[in-house]
Formats: C-alpha cells, structure tokens, sequence
C-alpha cells in the first residue's frame, strides 16, 4: 500500500502506563497514576448527576452543533456561539488545525519542548517544522518570531507549557502577537489555563477580539475531570471558526460528552476547590525539592518536571515498581527529569516517600 512515508517513521502517541497493566507486571494491589496530569478528585457532582440522568438515548446520535453546550459556554466566556469549535479533546481540534492549515509547502513553528501532538501533526501533513530551543523551560518568543517566514501558517503557543508547567506573562505574549504577521495562525494552547494562579497572566478571550489571527484551545480533561468522555474547544473570530469546521469530523463529541461538559460549567465551586488543592499539593513538592536540593520549574498547572540529574527512566522505574507510575522525562526532552502530576495529600506522601527512598539509595 501506498502510505504517507512520514507516518511510517512516526511513533504513535504513548500514553502513561495503565493501572492494570502494572498492577499484573508487579503483581501489586494499589497503583497511584502521575502521568497523565487528571485531576486526582475527579469531576463535579453536577457532571455526574446529569450523565446518570441522561443514559437512555445511546441509539441516537449526538447534536453535532452541540447546541446545548454551545450555549452554556458562549454565556460563561461571553462570547458569541459562532466564536465557538468544539473537539474530541483539544487533540482534535491541533489535528483539525493541521489538517486545515498543514501541507509540504507551509511551515509550522514551536517550542522545541512543547506538546508533542503539535509536531506529530505537522509530520503527518508533510509540513516544514521550525522547533526553536526554550530557555529556562520557557517559550523563545523572539526567536520564534524570527523563525516565521512567508511559508508559515502556524505558530504553536502552549501556556502554561506542557511539560514544563512555565507560563508567558501578559506583557510578553502582547508583544509577541503585536509582531506575528497576519497570514499566521497563532494557536494558543491553554489546556491548564484554570490552574493559572499568576497575578500578570493574561486575559486569552478578550485577545481574541484585538488579534484576528489568533484561536485559544481549552479542554474539559483536565481541572473539570472529564478526561475519559474527551471534549475541548477553542475560541476566535467567526472567520477563524467558518473556516475551520469544515475539518471538524461529524457528531465529533458525543452526547455523554456535551452533557457532562455543560453540567460541569455550572459547578465554579468546583474548579476553585480543586484549583486551591493543587496549589496546596504542589506546596509539598516544593517543600521536597529544597529539603533535596533539586531542581524544578515553578510551575502554573497540575504537574512539576524535577530534575534529579540521574537517567530519568532510572527513577521512573524505580516508582512502578513501587506502585506510582509517572512520566519519564526522556521523551520530552529532559532526560534526567521525570514529570509527576499532582495529586492528593495522601497521593503526595506517598510518591514523595519513595522519592526519598530514591535518593537515599542513589
């Protein structure tokens, strides 16, 4: 058969190991999963309530206009509905980004240590790829600026980034978006942004009313707890959006999806708690890194990247055999750090004590 030679260089996405899978290698009652930044105290009871009341319609097919959440969303963003895409998760609407924008003629640019499914989808579609180096575990945006060409079509923004959890202040980011050039996409990715605490963050929504140019991705998996049903959205210009939907696959978010989302925008309280709790958690990590003397990036999301400047996989490992599966640093390009999601208190002692176990032996 006759397949795009890229895709037979790519390496398919590997998600975080499952519970189960560990559990049987290890032979292990109890598994904590670290990897995959979900919210450790699940969903609001709002999204629960309205999914068990809503289970007798499995025959019929989504709204594929999700009007209902359409709605309840474009109130609470104050937005118009038609500013509004929705996806399968987020993942789904760069895939529909760099199906709609991406070819062997365009190119893209990127943090060289960002979300990988941005360059994943600009092999796929054959398109030149600018990764530009961070600093400090931040976005180079003047040097990403500088990357941008008149084949360009997109520029990939992840704040706070993924794995670093380092975000862009608002007077950076204004500048930034004052110099892209109007043919370019500027996609800014804000799936932690209500995990975001930093007092010069900035307003993504209103930006996208000054820069016609620029679409914001958020998602329902991470602080709302609905990683297993998958919807995100993103927010621009009517242009933006008209021009994009045609790349959106039909009923791409189904039905228990677009209930659970609509009743979880409801439960504020809930966002805030889980919000408060994660400042709370990250409080004990710090708290380990200067007792340990490691490194790590300050971070604005519901994880921490901690360098322990040995071979990262080393300490991955020595966590699953322990029952705590994190994210080696590895294949993000960190080699001697490893990414742990925060979780609860108890959740916490726990991987910090073998951490420490760790690092006493090593």
């Amino acid at each position: 058969m006759r397949w795009k030679q890229q895709l037979l260089q790519l390496t398919p996405y590997q998600p975080g190991k499952s519970i189960e899978s560990v559990k049987r290698q290890f032979n292990l009652e109890k598994i904590v999963k670290l990897a995959s930044n979900e919210n450790p105290f699940g969903c609001s009871k709002n999204a629960q309530s309205a999914l068990l009341g809503n289970v007798s319609s499995l025959a019929i097919y989504p709204d594929g206009y999700a009007t209902i959440l359409r709605e309840k969303l474009a109130s609470f963003l104050q937005v118009d509905g038609d500013e509004l895409i929705f996806g399968n998760g987020s993942d789904n609407l760069i895939q529909m980004i760099s199906r709609a924008l991406l070819h062997p003629e365009a190119s893209t640019v990127m943090s060289r240590n960002t979300f990988s499914q941005y360059k994943h989808n600009a092999v796929i579609e054959g398109a030149i790829i600018k990764e530009v180096p961070d600093v400090d575990g931040e976005h180079d945006l003047p040097a990403m600026l500088e990357a941008i060409d008149d084949q360009t079509n997109v520029v990939w923004v992840c704040s706070p980034n993924n794995p670093t959890g380092t975000y862009i202040p608002e007077g950076k980011l204004i500048s930034f978006l004052e110099k892209v050039p109007p043919h370019v996409l500027v996609v800014l990715d804000e799936a932690y942004f209500e995990y975001v605490i930093a007092d010069d963050y900035y307003d993504s929504i209103q930006l996208t009313r000054q820069y016609p140019n620029l679409i914001v991705l958020r998602t329902f998996s991470k602080i709302y707890g609905l990683a297993a049903l998958r919807v995100g959205y993103g927010v621009a210009n009517r242009a933006i959006i008209k021009a994009l939907e045609p790349a959106r696959e039909p009923f791409n978010v189904n039905a228990l999806a677009q209930i659970a989302a609509s009743a979880a925008i409801d439960d504020q309280e809930f966002v805030e708690q889980c919000r408060n709790r994660n400042r709370q958690g990250l409080a004990q990590f710090y708290d380990f890194c200067a007792a340990h003397n490691l490194n790590y990036f300050p971070t604005q999301t519901n994880f921490i990247l901690i360098d322990f400047k040995v071979d990262a996989d080393r300490v991955f490992q020595f966590l699953l055999e322990r029952g705590f599966i994190v994210r080696s640093g590895k294949a993000l390009g960190f080699p001697t750090a490893v990414r742990i999601t925060v979780g609860s208190a108890e959740e916490n002692e726990g991987v910090l004590a073998a951490l420490k176990e760790f690092l006493e032996q090593n």
